[in-house]
């Protein structure tokens, strides 16, 4: 029996910390909502920044969106124009003639190869290019250990190389501890969309153990 429990939800409140920060007593299922929908907004209209993760806090008065990039300056562009112009979208898109305080701020992300959901984008951009996947995978696992990881576990599923028949090819290197709640996995799905249909990309990084309770959601 195989049962699956995503890494970093197994990890909340021990190693992990939540990726939206509030509290409601009554509007909980509309914020809930408004939070996924802002981010599969985000998640799409900032595709080539390389985004680690995406933080959402509110208070009464303000809501603050801090996004991790590893391109911060693609989505702060000249000046300040791109902030400016991504913050007139979003209030546009879900606060429509409402006065609402929206900050976004921008943080840089120092090591990007430490980081799951940027090394599956990038696998995944490699794959639209219709590079050999086997290839792909070997350079990706080669560049996350030089990054000092621990162990590194790439899982691709699809019609790889165009194939007739959808198969799952997996890549290990070094210690990817699944039960250890100090280990510090850090996980993400991707999906590249080929002429071929999805291919299915997951990344498991382990960063090493942690000993204090972490902030941050990744």
């Amino acid at each position: 029996m195989g049962h699956k429990v995503h890494p970093i939800a197994f990890r909340l409140a021990v190693t992990k910390g939540w990726g939206s920060t509030w509290f409601a007593r009554q509007n909980f299922s509309t914020f809930l909502k408004e939070d996924v929908q802002l981010r599969d907004f985000l998640w799409k209209r900032l595709k080539d920044s390389l985004l680690d993760r995406i933080e959402i806090e509110r208070s009464r008065q303000k809501i603050t969106i801090t996004l991790y990039s590893a391109k911060p300056g693609t989505i702060i562009g000249r000046a300040g124009a791109g902030i400016e112009e991504l913050t007139k979208a979003i209030k546009k898109m879900f606060y429509p003639g409402r006065r609402v305080d929206l900050q976004v701020n921008v943080k840089e992300i120092q090591q990007p190869s430490l980081s799951a959901r940027i090394v599956g984008q990038q696998i995944a951009s490699d794959l639209e290019k219709r590079m050999p996947f086997r290839r792909i995978m070997k350079m990706a696992i080669e560049r996350v250990m030089k990054s000092g990881a621990q162990g590194v576990k790439l899982t691709i599923s699809g019609r790889l190389n165009g194939a007739e028949i959808a198969r799952t090819e997996t890549l290990a290197n070094g210690k990817i501890p699944l039960h250890n709640l100090r280990a510090d996995i850090n996980f993400a799905s991707v999906a590249a969309h080929t002429i071929y249909g999805a291919i299915g990309v997951k990344v498991w990084i382990n960063r090493g153990e942690v000993f204090e309770e972490k902030k941050g959601s990744a």
